[in-house]
């Protein structure tokens, strides 16, 4: 339970990067914004909150994280209240922007205390489940309402997930503080001078402007294969829920194969999946790239945040985490705006796919170096010498 409760209080400020596809598309369609506009609104307040992430990283230790997290969350629910009476795409590029910047600095607290946990990767596993479990119920059920209802369906959907996260929050455990960093992070670096902290956190970027950038507009991926709007929102909402079987996997399986194993052969799925989407006129194809792209994605994200947060048990890594983690979110679905233009999928799933390889190389040293070190022990009686030899 105290897993559920970290994971929705760490989930409060991104809540709408679940529903970027009905947001982008009841943009558009509600308010006739272009492919570039939704898609700029949708990253701005994505890079808002990676802003608010790297403030945090350095105040977090000075604040008291629960009436902080009380102001934040209160902020959000103000930001989502004015964007309801905003119509113009400059003005609601700005207001997201600063509901952003709110939610980053919220979701660096949450991430802090994950860090603190023990087996951050489960707790990362339940902050998926989380996600995907409101995302899947946004996409599934907004695009349908934003027709009848309009854009406002979008904003009033987001202050009910803040009003419940706040309710919650009076039931979230303290956790202690940690002082020190990992040894293994130090082993690594004192003897080889890599970095591995550096790596893990350029492998959790790419790996989500990989997916986001896509993910960002597969509802006019859809319609464009000749999908109607209601298949094409149904599945998407359908195969979010099932795809928290990535998250659910992380929970039970957590790192008794390691993390190396997990990484790449994780991200290697995702990149098949995402090759299918190409075909997506077939129905049956469209629901599995989706279902196998989803569940690889939940599964390999949890591992990536989970490994920096075993870098550095400070919680300060797992911070600057989360915060590449939006740069990549925001970056995503803005270089995809500028490659989509009139409509070239075809281009935006190339780009996709080497951003995902991109990831799967960076990730893949550290993954495969913390594994060595934690073979000979425990993090804290792990020597340099073994980490050596394996490099």
């Amino acid at each position: 339970m105290a897993r559920v409760l970290v994971s929705f209080l760490a989930s409060a400020g991104l809540f709408y990067v679940g529903i970027m596809p009905a947001l982008v598309d009841g943009l558009k369609q509600g308010l006739g914004f272009s492919n570039r506009q939704a898609g700029l609104v949708g990253s701005l307040n994505v890079y808002g909150a990676a802003c608010g992430a790297f403030l945090i990283a350095f105040l977090m230790r000075r604040l008291s994280w629960r009436s902080t997290a009380h102001w934040l969350l209160l902020g959000l629910i103000t930001m989502d209240l004015l964007s309801m009476l905003i119509g113009s795409p400059l003005p609601l590029m700005g207001a997201r922007f600063v509901q952003g910047f709110i939610g980053g600095m919220l979701v660096g607290l949450g991430f802090s205390i994950i860090a603190r946990t023990p087996a951050p990767d489960r707790t990362f596993g339940m902050l998926l489940v989380v996600q995907v479990f409101a995302g899947g119920l946004g996409v599934m059920s907004l695009p349908l309402l934003v027709l009848r209802f309009g854009t406002k369906v979008l904003f009033v959907w987001l202050i009910v997930l803040s009003v419940a996260t706040l309710v919650m929050l009076q039931f979230v455990p303290d956790y202690p503080v940690r002082v020190r960093r990992s040894q293994a992070h130090d082993a690594v670096s004192g003897k080889s001078g890599l970095n591995p902290l550096f790596l893990a956190l350029s492998s959790v970027f790419l790996f989500q402007a990989g997916n986001m950038g896509l993910f960002s507009f597969l509802i006019g991926l859809g319609k464009s294969k000749g999908l109607e709007l209601k298949f094409v929102s149904s599945s998407l909402g359908l195969v979010d829920w099932l795809a928290i079987l990535g998250g659910i996997l992380v929970i039970v399986v957590s790192t008794r194969f390691g993390i190396f194993k997990p990484i790449v052969g994780g991200t290697i799925v995702t990149l098949i999946g995402t090759f299918a989407l190409n075909y997506s006129e077939f129905k049956w194809v469209w629901i599995a790239a989706n279902l196998i792209s989803g569940i690889a994605w939940n599964f390999v994200i949890s591992h990536l945040l989970g490994m920096c947060a075993r870098l550095d048990e400070t919680g300060q890594a797992a911070v600057w985490s989360g915060f590449c983690s939006k740069m990549g979110l925001a970056s995503g679905p803005m270089l995809a705006s500028f490659i989509l233009g009139g409509g070239n999928y075809s281009r935006l799933i190339v780009v996709s796919l080497l951003l995902l390889a991109g990831s799967m190389v960076t990730s893949a040293l550290p993954a495969w170096i913390l594994d060595h070190v934690t073979e000979q022990g425990s993090p804290e009686k792990a020597t340099a010498q073994p980490v050596q030899s394996a490099l």
